[in-house]
C-alpha cells in the first residue's frame, strides 16, 4: 500500500513550527555553549575554546554581588511559595466545590491580578508596606518605645512583601487549576468510601487527594518556578535583599564575561531540574493511583 502523501499545508506550518521553536529555544542554547567559552573567550561567538573557565569564576563570585546568598534565598522563597501556594489552592478548591456567599466575586478578585501589570502590582505592594512602616514607627513612638523606633528599619522583607507579591502570581494558576480538576472530579468515588465508613479526614487522604495527586504536583511546579524567575513584581516589593533574578538583571549591565551566561545556565538546570522532578512525581502517582 502506497504511504500517503502529505497534505499541501503541512509544510508551511511545520516551517513555522520550526521557526518558532528555534525563536523559543534558541537563545537558551546559545547561551548554554557560549557559557563553555575558553578563558580568553567573549559573549559572541566564534568560540576560543571549550572550558570549564567561567563556571569557576561563578563559583568565586561576580566582584560584589553574593550569587550564593541569592541563590539561597531564591530557593527558599520559591519553596515557600510553591507550599503556600499548593495548601491555598488546594484548600480553596475544596471550599468551592459548595455554593460559597460572595464565592463568585472572591474568585474573580484573586484572578484579577493575572491582567494587572506585574510592575504596577509590585509597586502598590511597595507602597503600601512603606505605609505600614509609617504606621508602625508612629505606634512606636505613641508607646514611648525609644529603643525599639531606633532598630527598626522596615517591614518590606522576602518573606513578607515579597512573598505577598509572588503569590499574587503564582496563586491564581493554582486556583484555576484546582477548579478544574474538582470540576470534572466524580464525587461518587466519596460517596463510595463513605458507604464504607471512611471518615471525611480518611476520604480525602486515600481517595481524594491519590486522584488529585498530579494535579496537584503540577501546582507546587508552577509554584516554584514562576516565583524563581520573577523580577517584575519582585523589583519594588523584597526589600534590601535581591533574589537571584534580579542579581542577574542587574549583571547585565556591569559583567561583559561568560560568567554572566554561566550564571544564567544554572538557574535554568534549576528550572528544569524542578520541572523534570516535578514530571516525575506525577507520574509516580499516576502510577500508584487506585483502578
Amino acid at each position: 500500500m502506497a504511504r500517503e502523501g502529505r497534505q499541501r499545508g503541512f509544510w508551511p506550518l511545520a516551517i513555522v513550527f520550526g521557526l518558532f521553536v528555534l525563536f523559543l529555544y534558541g537563545p537558551v542554547i546559545t547561551i548554554f555553549v557560549l557559557s563553555f567559552q575558553g578563558p580568553e573567550g567573549g559573549l559572541t561567538f566564534p568560540m576560543r575554546g571549550w572550558s570549564l573557565h567561567w563556571y569557576a569564576e561563578l563559583w568565586k563570585g561576580l566582584g560584589v554581588v553574593d550569587i550564593g546568598a541569592a541563590l539561597r534565598r531564591s530557593l527558599w522563597l520559591g519553596l515557600v511559595v510553591m507550599v503556600l501556594t499548593v495548601l491555598l489552592s488546594l484548600l480553596a478548591g475544596l471550599a468551592f466545590r459548595k455554593k460559597l456567599a460572595g464565592g463568585e466575586a472572591l474568585f474573580y478578585v484573586t484572578v484579577a491580578s493575572l491582567i494587572m501589570p506585574s510592575i504596577i502590582v509590585s509597586l502598590g505592594i511597595g507602597l503600601q508596606f512603606r505605609l505600614i512602616d509609617g504606621g508602625v514607627k508612629w505606634l512606636l513612638e505613641s508607646i514611648g518605645a525609644d529603643e525599639a523606633l531606633e532598630g527598626f528599619t522596615t517591614t518590606l522583607g522576602m518573606f513578607s512583601s515579597g512573598l505577598g507579591a509572588h503569590l499574587t502570581w503564582t496563586l491564581p494558576f493554582g486556583l484555576l487549576i484546582m477548579f478544574a480538576v474538582f470540576n470534572r472530579f466524580n464525587p461518587a468515588y466519596e460517596e463510595a468510601a463513605r458507604d464504607q465508613g471512611a471518615t471525611p479526614w480518611q476520604t480525602f487522604r486515600h481517595v481524594v487527594l491519590p486522584l488529585i495527586g498530579p494535579s496537584v504536583v503540577g501546582i507546587g511546579m508552577f509554584g516554584f518556578t514562576l516565583s524563581w524567575d520573577e523580577i517584575a513584581r519582585s523589583s519594588q516589593a523584597v526589600g534590601d535583599l535581591n533574589t537571584l533574578p534580579l542579581e542577574l538583571q542587574g549583571l547585565t549591565t556591569t559583567v561583559t564575561t561568560p560568567a554572566i551566561y554561566a550564571l544564567g545556565t544554572v538557574t535554568t538546570l534549576v528550572s528544569l531540574l524542578v520541572i523534570a522532578l516535578a514530571l516525575a512525581s506525577a507520574a509516580w502517582l499516576r502510577r500508584r493511583r487506585p483502578a
